[in-house]
């Protein structure tokens, strides 16, 4: 089932309450028992959890690294994919992780973003090709003791839009002489200067119905 059909069946992503309930029964999350229990509405806070159990436990009975780093995995991206906007396009690059001890029981991580750290981005992104910030998040047990410290670095930059202004052309079927180049000035983005193309377009040769003043 791809994506898009997934989605569509749990309500869609309008919401953050669709978000959850999307992020809660995709299989690839589910089958390691890692859920959203908090998103806020504007998406600056998510809180996600993750209970043990004997499918998710590795050998020596606490959670599996793997999903420990799992639960930490899409959230920072979608939590700036949502704030920042179609204007701007999110990857993750990279992160790491560094386990302090055996987690234990149910496992819990906040992710938070901030007013501050999303006026960073844009402004950085005024003058910078992209942008590459860091954030932080501790996965902790019952007891408020840190299990493990994920950081990720995030890949932004501004989404670019190629604009195209051409010169008006008149086609004719009829005519015998070739077409008149057609020149555009295409834009990639505001800040950068218009590029000149110039298709020159192939000779079109008249109809013979046309000559004959005969219509299809």
């Amino acid at each position: 089932m791809s994506r898009n059909v997934l989605l569509q069946l749990l309500g869609g992503s309008k919401s953050p309450a669709h978000l959850r309930r999307w992020i809660n029964f995709w299989p690839t999350l589910l089958g390691m028992g890692i859920r959203i229990v908090y998103i806020a509405p504007d998406m600056k806070a998510v809180d996600v959890e993750m209970k043990l159990r004997f499918w998710n436990a590795n050998y020596v009975g606490t959670h599996f690294g793997g999903s420990l780093f799992a639960m930490t995995d899409p959230f920072y991206m979608l939590m700036l994919m949502a704030n920042l906007g179609r204007d701007y396009v999110v990857w993750d690059k990279a992160a790491s992780i560094r386990y302090r001890k055996p987690g234990k029981g149910t496992v819990r991580a906040e992710f938070r973003l901030s007013d501050t750290q999303l006026n960073d981005i844009r402004d950085k992104l005024k003058t910078l090709p992209k942008y590459e910030p860091t954030f932080t998040v501790e996965v902790k047990d019952e007891q408020g003791e840190v299990v493990a410290a994920v950081e990720k670095l995030i890949h932004v930059r501004k989404r670019s839009r190629a604009t195209h202004s051409c010169t008006s052309l008149s086609i004719s079927a009829s005519s015998s002489k070739p077409l008149r180049s057609l020149s555009c000035a295409r834009t990639r983005s505001p800040s950068s200067s218009p590029v000149q193309t110039t298709a020159h377009l192939p000779r079109m040769h008249p109809s013979p119905y046309a000559r004959q003043g005969k219509t299809l």
